[in-house]
């Protein structure tokens, strides 16, 4: 029980950084995101959109408790990755650096399986009906 909790951490930690140092320049809207959402196709207002929503979601998957809100954050999560590099691959072509969002799904995974563990724990981690 106390290596899950552990590993959850660490996964969910890890996981959250990422998300919340790639929604950091969407928020600002810096130059690189310009470049990358244009390139891809989405127009400019989506940026800070979906930088704050990374944040949001990225804050929920920290926060214990609420369930029901943590399952859609890891929704969302989930489809702005998948999202992501589903985009860069229609645009550009499969390149090998794109290799590396296989990180941030694996963490994703990882902090994903370990919380429901916790969860079928009765006293690990408190449970709402929110």
């Amino acid at each position: 029980m106390k290596t899950t909790k552990i590993l959850y951490w660490i996964f969910t930690a890890l996981f959250a950084a990422f998300m919340i140092f790639s929604a950091i320049p969407n928020i600002m809207v810096n130059q690189q995101s310009i470049e990358i959402f244009t390139s891809l196709g989405y127009p400019k207002y989506l940026i800070s959109l979906m930088g704050w929503l990374k944040l949001l979601g990225s804050i929920v998957i920290l926060v214990p408790g609420f369930p029901r809100i943590k399952e859609w954050a890891y929704a969302g999560l989930f489809f702005d990755l998948f999202g992501a590099t589903y985009s860069a691959i229609t645009v550009s072509g499969f390149v090998p650096p794109m290799l590396f969002m296989v990180v941030p799904f694996a963490l994703e995974a990882l902090s994903y399986i370990y919380y429901h563990k916790l969860l079928s724990v009765p006293s690990s981690l408190p449970r709402s009906h929110a």
